[in-house]
């Protein structure tokens, strides 16, 4: 019997974008280019090849001589890995309600890391030393998961920004109480794009511990990585990047990705240009009477308030989420390949609905 016949057809419309999210966008050409070129021979596995080398020469120049990046394949992944490096078996970590790790990773910190979250509710997504002390005790008490790190992340679930003197503030905080602090950079280079500064300058110059380096939102396949910033902060990041599952054999096909968008300036393109398509986003949204925007528009994402008839009939049009259907609001989220047109196209049929 003959095998069955791989039909290799283009199955969607290449021209098709939504506002549901930026991992709905492809892989930008220069990333696709770098894959290409590590394919073909053989190359050492499990992260002993010539791009995984090359690649922490890049790391140490966007985050100083001192880090070293684990490459890893998610950013559930990335966050776990981190977490376990920073944390004894009793320690918890204090997070923002809102956050990544709390809300969006299926539990995978608790149910996979063995990680206590203690979260606070905030207003816009973004931790103060006064909001961390609402979980910041109680490290005698053999009652209590003991406090150990502070995440945060950057840019925020609701699309906000740290200062670099907000960072600076949360890590001195920290660490005076003997905490140590992880960055949950999934979106960490629109955050700099906002910024308009190094990376480096809310992440190791501020006292940043450890983070989670993001790729796939920025235009990568798939990939992210742990970077270890400070190295007395951790311990056997191996082993727990293998025990986690995140060790990958061919590692050489993540690396290359990273260096793709990091060793030149592919990185701050893309997540300018996304933040640059939701400012565009946000102004034409404005104009729309009855529309509130909800949170100040400072990376890649927009949240608005808007009537649960019009966002029903505005999804059968265009890709997009509630973020609390009950209050009726949504998240529209721009990617490095969504286009002026796209957005216009968008806020013309949003004043259409809205006027029905």
């Amino acid at each position: 019997m003959n095998p069955p016949r791989t039909d290799a057809r283009r199955r969607h419309d290449p021209d098709a974008r939504g506002f549901a999210s930026d991992n709905y966008a492809g892989v930008h050409p220069e990333v696709l280019a770098a894959l290409a070129l590590a394919n073909g021979g053989h190359q050492v596995a499990y992260g002993e090849d010539a791009y995984t080398e090359n690649l922490q020469q890049v790391i140490r120049s966007h985050f100083g001589p001192t880090a070293e990046a684990f490459p890893v394949f998610n950013g559930t992944g990335a966050n776990v890995v981190a977490l376990q490096a920073v944390t004894d078996r009793w320690g918890a970590v204090i997070c923002a309600e809102s956050a990544h790790i709390n809300v969006d990773e299926g539990g995978a910190p608790e149910r996979v890391g063995g990680i206590k979250l203690l979260t606070v509710a905030t207003p816009d997504g973004k931790l103060t030393p006064e909001l961390i002390d609402r979980q910041a005790y109680g490290w005698e008490d053999e009652h209590r998961a003991m406090p150990q790190v502070v995440s945060i992340a950057q840019a925020t679930e609701l699309g906000t920004v740290y200062t670099p003197d907000e960072m600076r503030a949360l890590c001195e905080h920290a660490h005076a109480h003997g905490m140590k602090v992880h960055v949950d950079g999934s979106r960490l280079a629109n955050a700099a794009a906002t910024l308009d500064v190094p990376m480096r300058t809310f992440t190791n110059a501020a006292g940043v511990d450890l983070l989670s380096l993001g790729a796939t939102k920025n235009g990568a396949l798939f990939g992210e990585a742990v970077v270890v910033l400070n190295q007395d902060a951790v311990s056997h990041m191996r082993h727990l990047r293998k025990l986690s599952m995140q060790l990958a054999s061919k590692m050489r096909f993540v690396s290359v990705q990273l260096e793709a968008l990091l060793a030149r300036d592919l990185w701050l393109r893309n997540a300018r240009h996304a933040n640059e398509m939701a400012q565009r986003l946000a102004e034409g949204v404005r104009a729309v009477h009855g529309v509130e925007i909800l949170h100040p528009v400072q990376a890649n994402a927009v949240f608005a308030r808007l009537p649960h008839a019009v966002t029903e009939r505005l999804q059968k049009r265009f890709r997009f989420y509630f973020w609390d259907e009950t209050a009726g609001d949504v998240r529209w989220m721009c990617a490095f390949d969504t286009t002026e047109d796209d957005v216009d196209t968008f806020v013309a049929a949003l004043k259409e609905e809205m006027a029905r």
